[in-house]
């Protein structure tokens, strides 16, 4: 025994079974061994003692580096990283027999015929290495590509922003246009959240969903490369300064090809895919405006029987459905309000929240909710159509939308339709009853009052608001 560990409180015993990847018999002593690298870049193994109640370990290395301090779950420091593979200590005895070994994950099927993965949890394997390759054919880059594709990621090249990270510009060595997301370090992923998520995510193929070409995880990096979409977002030509007015067909265009992507992901991924973050700055344009849906950095893997509680609301106020913003409560109806959101905009011209307006129309859904049941009940468009269309509009069409936008905001979640009857919905193809299930728009019975709705959609706000104007 040397005496660094004898220093640091370890016993012959202690010191031996934790270099050999064992936990040893002392609670306070934890292992983590991290030997394979990518780019020729080489984690040592490392032993961790806690130091104090405070989460702060202490690292001892067998390779005969410095003792080092940090954070538990973050990384290694700079020097327990080496350029060249060291000389390895003992071979490390096997934590479990090679028949515990996990099963191959198996394909995500889509009713549609396609195929794509899934990630099912399962039994708790030690820390995949920063290149572990998936099953999937996407390519895997490194950081040093990535920085020269985006030439050092400039803000000449910087396409947006948000609390999860920085979207750019980028050009492959194949001449390839893509865009970048450089997620945030303190977005909240873990190395086994971000593969799963990537190993979903590029088995995912739609022709109004943005494609995914490649990942990048190094260290505390995590990058998505994503197809790059030419024209813009919804959000910039629908309510950038100077634009001209998006005419009617354009506009029921994108509803129809954003709640496709929307579809597939709900009902053609099983598991379903919940993206948690529709809005009009995650619809992508191309130059026809074929709408693309785009950022999957919120989306969560749902299963059909559970619904799923997050102890931390995503989303975009808003945007955000009531009984999310209240209790984390997440289905894929979630996303549907969300949806019905987007498809306001469109009717109206307005934003999700607009700051400049009186308390109680500051919300868009707040003051479109009479004016979609008179245009719904009296034919009466005049208040709610944007008035920028100067009554442009196919008629029919236009009460297909609204009621769409009805039905989709309605409080209560299992009253809103799916996203397939949806689609149906806007192509003309089924009668409008079929959204209301026997219910008035306006009318649900889960709530019974009008105020109740608005304390329970505005009761995180503030909290809300607060926690965006801090990431972004």
């Amino acid at each position: 025994m040397s005496e660094r560990d004898a220093a640091f409180g370890l016993n012959t015993s202690e010191s031996l079974g934790a270099y050999l990847g064992i936990m040893g018999s002392r609670r306070d002593v934890v292992t983590a061994v991290w030997k394979t690298g990518l780019e020729g870049v080489w984690y040592k193994i490392l032993v961790l003692k806690r130091v104090n109640d405070n989460g702060i370990y202490c690292a001892v290395d067998p390779y005969g580096g410095p003792p080092n301090q940090w954070q538990h779950n973050s990384h290694p420091p700079s020097d327990h990283v080496a350029s060249m593979k060291p000389p390895q200590p003992p071979a490390p005895i096997p934590s479990r027999p090679p028949s515990h070994v996990a099963p191959p994950l198996p394909p995500l099927m889509s009713s549609s015929g396609g195929t794509g993965s899934n990630y099912s949890g399962g039994e708790l394997l030690p820390p995949p290495s920063p290149g572990l390759a998936f099953s999937t054919a996407k390519s895997t880059f490194t950081y040093k590509e990535l920085a020269r594709a985006t030439d050092g990621f400039s803000d000449a090249n910087l396409l947006g922003q948000g609390g999860f990270g920085y979207v750019h510009r980028g050009i492959l060595p194949n001449g390839k246009e893509v865009a970048v997301k450089q997620l945030k370090a303190g977005s909240g992923q873990g190395e086994r959240e971000f593969q799963a998520e990537v190993e979903i995510i590029s088995r995912v193929h739609h022709k109004h969903l943005v494609s995914l070409v490649g990942y990048c995880s190094t260290g505390f990096q995590r990058l998505l490369v994503y197809e790059f979409v030419p024209n813009n977002t919804l959000e910039f030509h629908l309510h950038g300064n100077g634009r001209p007015t998006m005419d009617w067909p354009t506009r029921l265009r994108i509803a129809l090809g954003s709640a496709k992507g929307l579809a597939y992901l709900h009902e053609d991924c099983h598991p379903k895919i919940i993206h948690r973050d529709i809005k009009a700055a995650n619809i992508l344009l191309d130059f026809k405006f074929e709408a693309k849906v785009a950022d999957f950095g919120l989306a969560k893997i749902a299963s059909d029987l559970n619904t799923h509680v997050s102890t931390r609301v995503m989303g975009t106020f808003g945007y955000l459905a009531p009984e999310y913003a209240a209790s984390g409560k997440l289905t894929d109806k979630s996303d549907v309000f969300s949806y019905g959101v987007m498809l306001l905009e469109l009717l109206t011209g307005r934003r999700p929240v607009d700051k400049n307006q009186t308390y109680m129309d500051d919300s868009l859904v707040e003051w479109a909710r009479p004016l979609l049941m008179r245009a719904l009940e009296e034919n009466n468009l005049d208040s709610l159509i944007d008035p920028r269309l100067q009554n442009e509009f196919d008629p029919s069409e236009m009460t297909c939308m609204v009621a769409c936008a009805a039905a989709c905001t309605r409080h209560s979640a299992k009253r809103r339709p799916r996203m397939s009857q949806v689609v149906r919905a806007l192509e003309g193809d089924v009668s409008l009853a079929n959204l209301n299930e026997g219910v008035r728009p306006g009318h649900s019975s889960v709530y019974s009052s009008h105020e109740r709705w608005i304390q329970s959609y505005n009761s995180n706000f503030f909290v809300l608001q607060a926690y965006q104007e801090e990431t972004e």
